[in-house]
Formats: structure tokens, sequence, C-alpha cells
């Protein structure tokens, strides 16, 4: 008599548990969290929109049929090809823009393979001093880069003099600011992978280097992409260490010729070059996320794969 009474007890127990289960669910598909706090939605677009509004703004006035920055005359392309100081026609804006791309591509260069291989040393490297190291290697990235453009300088002027100012030392110093992206990018998809596959491959055969090319590499390179990506972006809306070490006109980028000229006598062809800028970043960062996620649904396909041999190397 008591089993009896008691058996029901466990049904109603899933039959509760199953409807909690999908209402909560049913709450993370309209938010979650969100619909319990909705000023954080609303504070997160408050944000978005103090953030892209001033953005859009300077964006539509390179497109002003007047010379007027802050007063809407209608719609035009003569800052952009029409007019003798468009950016298409003026030769210094138009070196400008070939001076940041080209600073942005040579120390992509540069920067990325130095990055990916201290990012595997430091992560191989097993000893005190090893520390010392990881901590000289984040310095940029808590240093201000005031005080990193300051201290380039000094030393290009003062200890290095055989290398004189312009782009040798601008690329210089941006590996310098940029490498501490790469390898904490490299470092946290090292410690992501962990040593499994390697350990299957050497036990396959595969000697050192072999497992570093054809295994270690091909897991790196979504981290890889994205340290290119970052290094670009960095390095070609720099205005510090850029204008720091530069050496004149010849050498003077993109933010360094908005700066020089916003408080002069400004056209919105400054604002043509600055969308034309926004465009290209935008569009390495649209490229690196379209990359990144079909590196994320190809490796969920192989998923199952990759764990079976992660499983048997162990």
């Amino acid at each position: 008599m008591t089993a009896a009474a008691t058996v029901p007890v466990a049904p109603d127990s899933e039959l509760f548990s199953s409807r909690r289960r999908r209402r909560t669910e049913r709450r993370a598909g309209r938010g979650g969290g969100w619909s319990r706090a909705p000023w954080l939605a609303t504070a997160t677009w408050l944000y978005v929109a103090w953030s892209i509004v001033p953005v859009l703004i300077a964006v539509a006035f390179s497109f002003n049929q007047g010379r007027s920055r802050s007063t809407w005359q209608g719609f035009s392309l003569r800052w952009w090809v029409d007019d003798p100081a468009a950016l298409f026609q003026d030769p210094t804006l138009l070196r400008a823009l070939r001076n940041s791309l080209v600073l942005g591509l040579i120390t992509i260069l540069i920067v990325v393979p130095l990055g990916v291989a201290l990012a595997i040393g430091l992560n191989r490297w097993m000893s005190r001093a090893a520390h010392g190291a990881n901590v000289v290697t984040l310095l940029p990235l808590v240093t201000p880069e005031l005080v990193i453009g300051a201290a380039l300088f000094i030393v290009f002027t003062q200890l290095y003099t055989g290398l004189p100012l312009g782009r040798p030392a601008q690329v210089l110093g941006h590996v310098t600011f940029t490498l501490s992206f790469v390898v904490v990018i490299v470092r946290g998809r090292l410690a992501a992978i962990g040593p499994v596959y390697e350990e299957a491959a050497r036990d396959l055969g595969a000697s050192a280097a072999q497992a570093l090319r054809l295994v270690i590499l091909p897991l790196l390179w979504p981290a890889i992409f994205a340290s290119v990506v970052i290094v670009f972006a960095t390095s070609i809306d720099d205005f510090v260490i850029a204008s720091f070490l530069s050496s004149g006109s010849g050498t003077e980028t993109v933010p360094i010729r908005i700066y020089s000229s916003a408080r002069g006598g400004a056209t919105p062809a400054l604002n043509a070059v600055a969308t034309l800028m926004l465009l290209i970043t935008m569009g390495v960062i649209a490229l690196g996320l379209l990359v990144l996620s079909r590196a994320r649904k190809r490796r969920g396909g192989e998923g199952d794969a990759m764990g079976e041999l992660a499983g048997l190397s162990v």
C-alpha cells in the first residue's frame, strides 16, 4: 500500500521539472535575464547611440554640398571627386591615405609572425624567467600610449641615431606597440587547444616541426587572422606613435593629417577621408568575422572526429 502511494510522486516531480525547464528555455529564447532587467538593454542601446551617432554625422557631412561641417547644404559628391580640394583630387590626402595603408600592411607582415612565434615560445617555456618575459610582453597593454610614443621618440633620436625618423621608425614603433595584442590572442587560442593534439601527432610519428606545421598552426589560424585584423585596425588608426616618429609631410598619416587640419580651414574633404578609413576598417573587421564564423562552423562539423583523436591520444 505504501509503495503504491508513492509511485505517482516520481512522475509528478519529473513533470514539474520538465515544465520548469521549458519555461526556462522559453525565457532564454525571449532574452532571459534581459526581460527581467530592461534597464540593461536601455543603457546598452543608449551607449551604442552615443558612440555611433557622432560618427554617422561626420560621415553624412562628407557628402555635404557646401564647405560647412555643421550646416547641411544638400547632398553632393563634391568633396570626394568634384572639388580641387576633394579626397581623390588632393595629392596630400591621397599620400596620407597611402602612408596609413602601407604602414598598417608592413606592420602586419612583421608583427604577426613574430607574435605567433613568441606566443608559442612563451607557452612552452617552463622556467621562472618565463614569468618575467610574460610581464615584459604585456607591458605595452598597460602603459599609456603617450608614454610609449615619447619613449620611442627619445630612443630613436638619442640612442638609435643611425635610424632616422620616418617610416622605418614608425614601423618599429607600431611593431613594439601591437606585438602584445598578437601574443595575447594567440596564447589564448593555445590555452583553448591544449597539448592533446600535438601529443597525438607525436604519438603517430610526427616530429616536433611536423606537429607544429601540420597540427598547431592550422588550429591557430583563426587566432592568427584575428590578430591580423586587430593589428591592421590599430595601426592605421594610430595617432600618437605615428606623430612622434613622423619626419614630416612625407610620412604623414591620415590621423596626423586630420589633427593638423581640423583646427584650421578644414573642409568636408577631411570627413571624406575619415569616412573612407572607417569603411576600410569596418570591411576588414567584417571579413574577419565572416572568416571566423565559417571556421567555427567547420570546427563544429569536425568536432566529433577531433574529439575521438584527442581521446585516443590520451
